[in-house]
């Protein structure tokens, strides 16, 4: 009994969790490692609400459904049919039929599959339900890789914000001074609207700045399944404690690469059209079907289920379409044309995967490069910036000069923070890359 039990649970298990990716395969513990609760909060929130994973889920759901329908056909119908029967039939010596009579007949039909081409078609159904399945991982790692990247630059410009508002600040205190400067004749007007321009240079810096920030808050908020309306009850990390402290490999193994959900696809419906090819070759021979009647009446002698009453048959038999030769034929070169047409496209497939990998890995090696680069210009932008506030302290420069100063060490920390930025974004694009296989 508790076998049984447990066999029956297992069963509805399956069946709520059938057309729902492993989130195990997602390797979602990547992104727990930049040490951000607010991006492993936004990244779960897209698992459970986003539209699309839901959409392509339903998907699988149908072709799932459509594989057991396939597999429905293979096996043997039986109907029953209730119905009335009124007739005028002779009268003969010694033999009398009723002339209203109630008629129940059972049919059993069953296509023989010796050939097992009904068994190839449910094959062809299931590498779609395979190929669909391969496609929502697809989705899944495409969101989860958007989510992360968005909310990254939503680091990046709430840096580059504050950033930002020190340069204006500075440009507006020099503008202070420089109409001091002008109104005592010491600098000329073109001087002058120079600083100004310098000024609203900065605003319209600004403006762009927080116009991008908020694009990104709502789009942020439309992947993870949210309202854009509610970008104000949003959190969000800082940038400066955002690092990822896994290791980035120099190089991935062809296992990984291959086991990319778009190259899975490719193999998939390459395997399928193989099995339509063998179908459509299968479609020449003829079909063998089986049908069974037992049918009970009322309009013999005897009791209504008994022997005297039924009427039973059996009819077997091979069945060949005639002139069909020509569309018969036209369709397996559709189908051996169709395994071509895929045949290069996994082909092709393979070739973009592994570039796609190894552009990734390239753009990450240069990613560092250029950020030690900028990390040694930030360094001596803060020693000239130490260098200027000692000179200001000892009156040899003005503050003026020394606010100009200190806007190339902003600048710097802004090229700076650019280019971490842009090497944690492509860990996420290399992440996608590999189909989540990243440690």
């Amino acid at each position: 009994m508790f076998k049984k039990f447990l066999f029956v649970f297992i069963l509805l298990l399956f069946a709520q969790n059938s057309f729902a990716v492993d989130i195990s395969e997602l390797n979602t513990d990547f992104f727990k490692r930049f040490n951000d609760e607010y991006l492993n909060e936004y990244i779960q929130e897209a698992l459970n609400n986003n539209h699309n994973l839901k959409k392509a889920g339903h998907v699988v759901e149908q072709y799932r459904q459509q594989t057991k329908y396939s597999l429905g056909r293979e096996l043997p119908s039986l109907s029953v049919g209730a119905n009335y029967l009124g007739v005028k039939v002779p009268e003969l010596d010694n033999f009398q039929l009723k002339d209203n009579a109630f008629i129940l007949p059972f049919i059993a039909r069953y296509e023989a599959d010796l050939l097992l081409k009904n068994r190839d078609k449910t094959k062809a159904v299931k590498k779609s339900y395979e190929s669909a399945k391969f496609n929502e991982k697809a989705i899944y790692l495409a969101l989860l890789t958007d989510v992360a990247t968005v909310y990254t630059n939503i680091l990046q410009y709430d840096y580059l914000i504050e950033k930002q508002i020190d340069i204006l600040q500075n440009q507006e205190e020099i503008l202070k001074r420089n109409n001091k400067k002008f109104e005592r004749g010491v600098i000329s007007e073109t001087e002058l609207n120079n600083t100004k321009m310098a000024v609203e240079s900065a605003k319209s810096a600004l403006e762009k700045l927080k116009r991008e920030r908020e694009t990104a808050m709502m789009q942020l908020a439309v992947l993870t399944g949210n309202s854009s309306c509610n970008i104000s009850q949003m959190q969000i990390g800082r940038l400066e404690n955002f690092e990822y402290t896994g290791e980035i490999p120099s190089e991935m193994s062809s296992d990984v690469i291959f086991s990319r959900p778009d190259v899975k696809i490719a193999e998939t419906n390459l395997e399928k059209a193989k099995i339509d090819v063998r179908v459509a070759k299968k479609e020449f021979f003829p079909t063998f079907n089986i049908v069974g009647i037992w049918a009970f009446n009322t309009i013999a002698p005897g009791t209504f289920f008994s022997w005297e009453s039924s009427l039973a048959a059996i009819l077997a038999g091979a069945t060949q379409d005639i002139f069909k030769g020509g569309m018969k034929t036209a369709n397996l070169k559709i189908q051996k044309a169709k395994y071509e047409e895929l045949f290069e496209n996994y082909n092709q497939t393979n070739l973009e995967a592994v570039k796609e990998v190894n552009t990734a890995l390239c753009i990450i090696k240069y990613d560092k490069q250029i950020e030690n680069h900028t990390k040694s210009e930030l360094d001596i932008a803060d020693r000239n910036f130490n260098n200027a506030q000692k000179k200001l302290n000892q009156g040899v420069i003005s503050e003026p000069e020394f606010l100009i100063e200190e806007n190339k060490l902003i600048n710097s920390q802004t090229n700076y923070t650019q280019a971490k930025t842009q090497r944690i974004i492509n860990y996420f694009t290399l992440y996608k890359a590999v189909g989540g296989n990243l440690g």
